[in-house]
């Protein structure tokens, strides 16, 4: 009797911020501000869900966050990137490279939304160019990369401007938008309240993105650098959150331990001998 051979598919990987926003739990990713791999292969084991490769406001180069990617392979947190500015090519780059999501900065119209989803997926859905052989040697998925990548890469909108705000249940209501993020520092500075956080007109504009983002269906994002202040977002609706960088999360590690001596640094401390 002639034995039925049986063949096993390896089971589809699934981007795990992805599947956990869509079951309403929250998500934590550190910053990678410092041109390092060690660093950021050492904080993706840490327990945050994803690591944010910061190229807008750090020197971090494209061929780091190559790096970064493979180094963090089989690693819990999953990698992501903001590129420098909202276009076609900054996203491709990134993610040719293997980042699993993209956070476009300054998104500030619904012609620059419906671009950034349009950057992260294949046509007939998107725009993104054909070319990713990185990216499919770090993610070899069964079922094809580009298939793959059109599921599980996640855009991120990053609103954070005046001009933004005006128009926010247009930028809101756009397809593939995953999170809209709220950057509360731009936004407080566009607002003319040079970065407090503290402002009732700064509020009362979280308010408004916030109601959009709920109306159209769109996780809310938003920095936040301590236990406490994640629960009090949480509340409002926020699930996805920037805590610190790399540094921020070193320094207060070392104030912590070095407190209790009397050799915490002083606020005033910026560098020398």
């Amino acid at each position: 009797m002639r034995s039925r051979k049986t063949t096993s598919r390896q089971p589809q990987f699934a981007n795990p911020v992805k599947a956990k926003l869509k079951k309403g739990r929250p998500v934590l990713g550190l910053v990678i501000s410092v041109n390092n791999v060690e660093v950021a292969a050492q904080a993706a084991g840490l327990g945050f869900d994803f690591i944010w490769l910061e190229m807008e406001h750090a020197p971090l180069s494209l061929e780091t966050v190559r790096n970064v990617v493979l180094a963090t392979r089989g690693l819990p947190a999953v990698p992501f990137a903001r590129p420098p500015v909202n276009e076609l090519w900054t996203a491709k780059r990134v993610l040719d490279a293997g980042v699993l999501g993209v956070i476009f900065p300054f998104t500030r119209t619904p012609e620059l939304a419906r671009q950034a989803a349009a950057a992260c997926r294949y046509p007939p859905r998107g725009l993104r160019g054909s070319g990713a052989g990185l990216a499919q040697f770090r993610w070899p998925a069964p079922e094809g990369y580009h298939d793959f990548a059109d599921e599980n890469v996640m855009v991120i909108a990053v609103v954070e401007d005046t001009k933004g705000l005006s128009q926010i249940d247009e930028i809101a209501a756009t397809p593939g938008i995953d999170v809209i993020f709220i950057g509360t520092s731009d936004l407080s500075f566009s607002l003319g309240l040079r970065g407090k956080q503290d402002h009732p007109r700064l509020e009362a504009a979280i308010a408004r993105i916030v109601a959009a983002g709920k109306q159209h269906g769109k996780v809310l994002g938003r920095p936040a650098l301590t236990p406490e202040a994640i629960r009090r977002f949480q509340k409002q609706g926020f699930l996805f959150f920037q805590t610190a960088t790399d540094l921020g999360f070193m320094a207060a590690g070392a104030t912590q331990f070095l407190k209790p001596f009397g050799k915490a640094r002083r606020k005033e401390f910026v560098g020398g001998l």
